[in-house]
């Protein structure tokens, strides 16, 4: 199975990469933000009806952030530090949510007093602690959903609560002078199955209708992320998700329609970038072995974490001579055993690949610089260039 370019990038896309990567030493993440802007038109042109709320811990550079905010994007934070690199690009806080339902007291009251006043919510602790650092602001409650295993990156078992607890959750906002106004959820980071949105709409309606004859009327569904980028995995069509989910959104709610929220991280960036890496060294375990192990400059540690289990499958390309060949365990270059990225998925690779020849690792935008070690074995974190 060859890797054919066409696939991920236009001739132009391609030739501004090539033409860039070629100004710089290896490793490193190349980011072309006319893609990241490609990408927000679109999912705004498919669903105009929602409020886009960028997850800023995908790709948290200020370049990105910016394009983004010019665009008139919002944002999703998980820290204060994110929130103060997105205030310092100069957006308001009625414009970014604190969507971590993980955070310190102290923190909920610093991001309160810097104006921002939208918290998620998945636990009575955290629950009344952002009733007393921020009084009167707006919550919603985040729910546990089933079939994120379908995704490549699963994530409800850490967040969300059952969709009884968070019943009792928003009358308890409501007693401690809160204002809860809605319901989120997230099916999985890469979701491939449209299904997974459609049983977390219908919990969302019932908790919806039950609180009405509690008397507590929510109007807001945070449907978070989890649209699937372009990777070795084929997915349908950003407006084949988005059609689906519009679908559920309006047999669920019919002309109770409420405010729709978005938190698109992967798929807004995700194919925006590239990793280029080095081959290092190609060797064998034995005299006899069948498969060669090919060593990069880069690895789960300088970026490339999400390949933990082989989760999320990069496509690589190299344009080294020879037949595609599939013999190649790839791994990075610490000295952590952990540091293998592909030993059962097998990447092809042409045969005649050879130490020193380049690496090309497609729709690598996302979750890569900002998973980057600081200094895992002395190695720098991953530089970042930008074109676009």
């Amino acid at each position: 199975m060859s890797i054919d370019l066409n696939e991920y990038y236009s001739p132009k896309e391609w030739q501004l990469f090539r033409d860039e990567a070629a100004r710089h030493e290896t490793p490193f993440l190349l980011i072309n933000l006319d893609i990241i802007r490609r990408k927000y038109r679109e999912l705004r042109r498919l669903m105009p009806f929602s409020k886009v709320y960028y997850a800023v811990k995908a790709s948290p550079s200020t370049q990105v952030i910016g394009a983004l905010a010019e665009l008139g994007s919002n944002f999703d934070i998980a820290s204060r530090y994110e929130l103060d690199r997105v205030l310092s690009l100069g957006v308001t806080p009625d414009r970014i949510s604190y969507g971590n339902t993980i955070k310190k007291s102290a923190d909920i009251r610093y991001c309160y007093e810097k104006g921002v006043r939208l918290f998620a919510t998945d636990s009575e602790a955290d629950l009344r602690n952002i009733a007393r650092e921020a009084p009167g602001a707006r919550v919603f409650c985040r729910i546990l959903t089933e079939g994120s295993e379908t995704a490549d990156w699963p994530l409800s078992r850490k967040f969300g609560c059952h969709p009884d607890m968070a019943i009792d959750l928003v009358v308890l906002a409501k007693k401690l002078g809160l204002n809860p106004c809605g319901i989120s959820f997230h099916v999985g980071s890469q979701q491939r199955e449209i299904g997974s949105w459609d049983s977390a709409i219908a919990k969302v309606r019932y908790i919806f209708d039950y609180l009405k004859d509690e008397g507590i009327k929510l109007n807001l569904v945070n449907i978070g992320g989890g649209f699937p980028a372009n990777y070795i995995s084929k997915t349908n069509e950003l407006e084949v998700y988005t059609q689906e989910i519009t679908r559920y959104l309006k047999e669920d709610f019919e002309d109770d329609f409420p405010e729709i929220i978005l938190e698109p991280g992967r798929s807004l960036v995700g194919e925006s970038g590239i990793i280029v890496s080095e081959v290092v060294l190609i060797s064998r375990k034995s005299t006899t072995g069948v498969d060669k192990w090919l060593y990069t400059d880069v690895g789960r540690f300088n970026g490339l974490i999400e390949t933990w289990d082989e989760s999320i499958k990069y496509p690589i390309y190299s344009d080294a001579p020879g037949e595609d060949s599939e013999d190649f365990i790839v791994a990075g270059p610490t000295c952590d055993s952990q540091d293998v990225m592909y030993e059962f998925f097998r990447n092809p690779l042409p045969s005649g690949i050879k130490i020193g020849d380049r690496l090309y690792w497609l729709s690598c935008g996302a979750y890569t610089s900002s998973y980057a070690s600081v200094e895992f074995n002395g190695f720098p974190p991953l530089k970042t260039y930008f074109v676009g």
